[in-house]
């Protein structure tokens, strides 16, 4: 059993998850239907024709172009349907502290179900469109819940490094890969996917790191993340590995619904969803001039 399998074992068996308190709103178990993201647009474009219409784009006017199809609602189905995922955390004296938070089941796309792109977005981007759409970006505790959890877990298929590796011809041709992995592996669309990109995440490196973009993840087959945190890049930069996961503004902690910005800040919750003890300033760190 490796380390990471090891710890989330280890928390699970000596926290057990609660039952939830009589008349919340939430359940464990549910799956939730994502509310402020538009209905998609009848004429709304394919993943693989947004690819074709920004080939020849700059960075800052594909990434422009992401926003605006984003914003118009031109998400996938599968995407609305949000996957709860598990974490706990038992303090010095020995309480338990069980989170449940929400997410999407696989990484934003611009498309339909038939045909969408996976999109890498800068920070700006990333938290402007998360913060519109509801939800926060995860943190490194997250995304190993997340891979421990997911029903789907694939290969990372790293493409060979170049000036390319920041065009669209990269994300269509890296989408390609991701997809025929997923189908020979016989996963659904909907169900809980990782493995196939690197998270941007939260960190309190970058209050002190403001131009730059947190990353990690892109876990190997076992279970071990070949990419650490690591804030070595520009806030604007982004490329085909990168992807967006979109965590739910509501958490559950011991069944009870709480905003997930305070739970962050709050010294005796937080590592319940974070290895950094807690997120300080998480609010200017959901910031960006628009």
């Amino acid at each position: 059993m490796n380390n990471l399998t090891f710890l989330i074992a280890f928390l699970f068996a000596n926290c057990p998850q609660t039952t939830l308190m009589g008349g919340s709103a939430l359940s464990e178990s549910d799956t939730l239907l994502v509310e402020k993201i538009p209905i998609r647009p009848k004429d709304g474009i394919s993943g693989s024709e947004f690819a074709q219409r920004t080939i020849t784009m700059s960075g800052a006017e594909r990434q422009r172009a992401a926003l605006s199809e984003l914003r118009s609602g031109n998400i996938p189905e599968f995407l609305r349907r949000l996957k709860p995922v598990r974490l706990s955390h038992k303090d010095q004296m020995g309480k338990c502290i069980t989170a449940t938070i929400w997410v999407t089941p696989d990484y934003l796309a611009i498309g339909s179900d038939d045909d969408f792109l996976r999109i890498p977005l800068t920070y700006p981007s990333a938290i402007i469109i998360a913060e519109e759409f509801g939800f926060i970006l995860p943190t490194r505790k997250m995304v190993d819940a997340i891979y421990e959890q997911s029903t789907c877990r694939l290969k990372p298929q790293p493409l060979f490094p170049s000036f390319k590796m920041r065009s669209s011809e990269y994300y269509l041709k890296h989408q390609q890969k991701i997809e025929e992995q997923r189908l020979r592996a016989g996963c659904m669309l909907g169900d809980l996917i990782s493995g196939h990109k690197k998270d941007v995440v939260l960190t309190n490196r970058l209050l002190s790191e403001r131009d730059k973009i947190a990353i990690y993840g892109w876990h190997n087959q076992k279970d071990e993340p070949i990419q650490p945190l690591s804030t070595f890049h520009g806030t604007r930069y982004t490329d085909y590995s990168h992807g967006i996961r979109l965590v739910y503004q509501t958490v559950l902690i011991n069944g009870e619904p709480r905003s997930i910005f305070e739970v962050l800040e709050d010294p005796l919750l937080a590592p319940a969803l974070t290895y950094e003890g807690v997120i300080a300033k998480l609010r200017s760190l959901l910031r960006w001039e628009k």
